[in-house]
This record gives structure tokens, C-alpha cells and sequence, in this order.
């Protein structure tokens, strides 16, 4: 049944043991690795664990969907231990600290204030955090290390909540396209290349002129800043439709490579149009899988 806890029985000495077993690690006759780890040495191993829960979240595997949120849960039980270790603080006071958390900005669930909508919601959630942390700026609460892209997208809509936004949606496009010819312009001349022609390939040339290189670097945040808030005025996650298009273009730039080889070619001995041709052969049979079973197309051009 929807939102039911887990067996208390069997949730309570689970958890116990799995808390025992890395409290072990961390003694004295423990692992020697787990002894000499640190809150900071831990953090790339949190980051990657999270990437890999992500990962098999799309794929939609519940094998790897309950393995990878075991190896999260080692990260903050860990965590936990190591800051125990140090006088910090313990895995008790985290549990306790997320569960009162979660019960101050549900209101309309655990209080009596009431909430119809998802809006609703969103109001009683920055009410309390606002009771809770006082803070200077509307800006901030936002991870340091959050990815640029995300980033972008929660200072706007931070920005957004007290009324700094555009009136209408819409006029984000003229925005884009006003930073898109803006950056054009310090790229220097760049030919209109209308879609099919051919042309010779160009190498890249790096720029070299620091002042010049700082102001392209300038336009280009600009243009990416613009198409973060068009994915926030839409309600789509940037970061997760560039994860997508990273993995869609791994994908077939993969399908590239196996075709390739079939012919007894690499991507090094091919010409770029051989390796076009296989590259849409591979869009459009996935195109047809997804249509003949049902699935949604979610790229038509791309």
C-alpha cells in the first residue's frame, strides 16, 4: 500500500547491522582504508555514487536502482561514522535532524494548515525554511558545488519567487537570440551555413587573446544562463536534459563505432559522411523500435 514504512521487525535490525559493520571498519582492527578516510576524501566517492544511482534510475533497472541506493546509504552512514569518530555529531542526529525537518515544512500534512496544490506545497516549504535560517540574500542555500548548468537554474528561480523574472515565458527566446547574436559577434566572422550543404571541414582554433577569450567565455555563460531558465520557465531540469543528450550522443556515437567496425573501418580511417550515414541509420531504427513498441519518441531532430 502506498505509503507504508517498511517492516519495523526487519527494518530496525537491518539498519543495526549495517551500522555495526562500518562502525567495525572504522575501529581500531578494522579496515585500514576505512580508518584514514575523512568527511573531505569521502566527497568524490558521494558524488560518484550518486551519478551511479542516477544512471540506474534511467535504465530503470530495479536490480541496480536498490544496489546503487545502498552504496548512497553507505555514503551517509559512513559520513556519519567518520564525524562520530571526530565529535561531531552521529548518525542519530542526522536521522533525527532530516525527520524534524520534514515535519516542520509539511504543515498541511502533519500541522493544520492545509495545501491543494503543488504550489501550496512550494509556499509552506520556503515559509518554514524561511523561519528556520536567516538569511541576507534570497540567493542563498544554493550549493557551492551544484553543476552550473543546475546552478543556473535555482538562482533564477530564487530570483523568481520574490518577482525578478521575465512578465512572459516567451520573451526568453528573444533574450536567446540576442545573446546568441551577441556571442556571434565576438567569434568573429561565422558563415550562414544553411542545413546540407557541404563544406570543407575547419580546425578548430583556440583563441588565444586572453581579453577576447574572456568576454567569448562571457557570452557563452549568457546564452547557457538564458536556455537554463527557458528549461525553468517549462519546468525541465537542464542538467538532466543535458545528462540525456550526453548519453543519447554517447549511445550513438557507439552505434558509429560498431558499424564501423563491421566494415572493417575506425572513426579515424572513415570520412565524417560515412560515419552521418551510420549515425542516422541508428536514429532511425531507434525511432522505429520506440514507435512499433509503443514508447515515446522523445527526439525528433536531435
Amino acid at each position: 500500500m502506498s505509503g507504508t514504512p517498511p517492516d519495523p521487525d526487519r527494518l530496525g535490525p537491518a539498519l543495526h547491522r549495517f551500522v555495526e559493520v562500518i562502525a567495525q571498519l572504522r575501529s581500531p582492527d578494522g579496515c585500514p582504508w576505512d580508518r584514514v578516510q575523512t568527511l573531505a576524501s569521502i566527497k568524490p566517492f558521494t558524488l560518484e555514487e550518486t551519478c551511479e544511482l542516477l544512471e540506474a534510475i534511467d535504465l530503470d533497472d530495479n536490480e541496480a536502482i536498490s544496489e546503487e541506493l545502498g552504496d548512497v546509504l553507505l555514503q551517509v552512514v559512513l559520513l556519519s561514522q567518520i564525524a562520530r569518530d571526530e565529535n561531531r555529531f552521529d548518525l542519530i542526529q542526522v536521522v533525527e535532524k532530516i525527520t524534524a525537518k520534514m515535519i516542520h515544512r509539511h504543515p498541511h500534512v502533519f500541522g493544520n494548515e492545509s495545501a491543494q496544490s503543488a504550489a501550496d506545497v512550494m509556499t509552506h516549504w520556503e515559509r518554514a525554511k524561511q523561519s528556520e535560517k536567516q538569511r541576507e540574500s534570497v540567493l542563498e542555500g544554493i550549493p557551492v558545488d551544484l553543476p552550473a548548468l543546475a546552478k543556473a537554474a535555482r538562482l533564477s528561480k530564487k530570483a523568481a519567487r520574490v518577482g525578478y523574472d521575465w512578465p512572459h515565458r516567451a520573451m526568453l527566446f528573444d533574450k536567446l537570440r540576442e545573446e546568441v547574436t551577441e556571442l556571434r559577434e565576438e567569434l568573429g566572422e561565422i558563415p550562414d551555413i544553411a542545413a546540407g550543404v557541404h563544406m570543407d571541414p575547419v580546425p578548430d582554433e583556440e583563441v588565444t587573446d586572453l581579453e577576447r577569450k574572456d568576454r567569448i567565455e562571457g557570452e557563452l555563460g549568457d546564452v547557457l544562463f538564458v536556455v537554463a531558465n527557458i528549461a525553468r520557465r517549462w519546468g525541465i531540469n537542464p542538467e538532466e536534459a543535458l545528462r540525456r543528450s550526453n548519453n543519447k550522443f554517447a549511445d550513438r556515437f557507439q552505434a558509429i563505432e560498431r558499424g564501423l567496425k563491421s566494415l572493417g573501418k575506425t572513426p579515424a580511417t572513415a570520412t565524417l559522411q560515412e560515419m552521418e550515414a551510420l549515425y542516422q541509420a541508428y536514429k532511425q531504427s531507434q525511432q522505429s523500435l520506440a514507435a512499433t513498441s509503443g514508447d515515446p519518441v522523445n527526439d525528433r531532430d536531435g
